[in-house]
């Protein structure tokens, strides 16, 4: 019960203090702007209303766009961290650059990625991919490089095979790492989708919706659509969470 309680009352207090400051003007006098730059709370989810259909809309072209780009990543990042774990030459030539790709922003990629693919749904999903693509690597990476060295050798008395010590030893030692980096994945996947959308979208999406919103000075739809963004992300985070809690049952 405390594990949701005190969340439920911290966010409450703080949406009341949103409110109350919004409503007398100290918000913007803090930040020296606009008070309609400055919606409150009542004003956010009268926005999330009256914008409801728009925002459902684009809301199920983000939630495809992540889904798929996290797809891509979960199956290319561990196909890779198994040829990494399985070959220490690839682990010893490949494994700095994947660190050192971390360094370059994906505000870089973005803007290339449209302009080589276009306007379409391939370059939304392979920024997604993209920034998905390194936690769940190395998390699957350092999770089947956890091993204990001891069972590795019980498996190889009793004469079993390099597919069956990896089935019934390292995968599952493995397994918890990889839903550790899923749950990090697919939270900043919605970061990455919304860059993407912003670097150019012929489809719509939450990511549009926030940047036309934006340019048009009305901030109570950008506070309701980042809240949507922001709820999506929990969602995912906590569906991955579960599956977890039912796959992983020895931990």
């Amino acid at each position: 019960m405390k594990r949701w309680l005190y969340p439920t009352l911290l966010l409450a207090a703080l949406i009341g203090l949103w409110q109350v400051l919004a409503d007398t003007g100290a918000l913007a006098d803090v930040f020296n702007i606009e008070s309609f730059l400055v919606p409150s709370p009542s004003e956010v989810a009268s926005a999330l209303w009256d914008n409801r259909t728009l925002i459902v809309e684009n809301g199920w072209v983000t939630l495809k766009e992540i889904l798929l780009g996290f797809g891509c990543a979960l199956v290319a990042g561990l196909a890779f961290a198994v040829c990494l774990h399985l070959s220490e030459t690839l682990r010893t030539a490949f494994y700095p650059l994947l660190v050192g790709s971390q360094a370059i922003p994906i505000l870089v990629f973005a803007p290339v990625l449209i302009v080589l693919f276009g306007y379409g749904i391939g370059p939304k999903l392979m920024i997604v991919a993209i920034i998905c693509f390194f936690p769940i690597t190395v998390n699957a990476l350092d999770g089947l490089r956890s091993v204990d060295a001891d069972a590795v050798k019980m498996m190889r008395t009793l004469d079993a095979s390099r597919w069956q010590t990896f089935q019934r030893v390292e995968a599952p030692t493995a397994l918890p790492y990889v839903f550790s980096g899923a749950k990090i994945s697919i939270a900043v996947a919605v970061i990455g989708v919304v860059f993407a959308e912003w670097a150019g979208s012929s489809s719509g999406g939450l990511g549009w919706l926030v940047f036309q919103y934006n340019n048009n000075l009305r901030s109570a739809e950008v506070f309701a659509t980042a809240f949507v963004l922001a709820v999506m992300a929990m969602a995912l985070f906590g569906l991955l969470a579960l599956a977890e809690r039912r796959v992983v049952t020895w931990r």
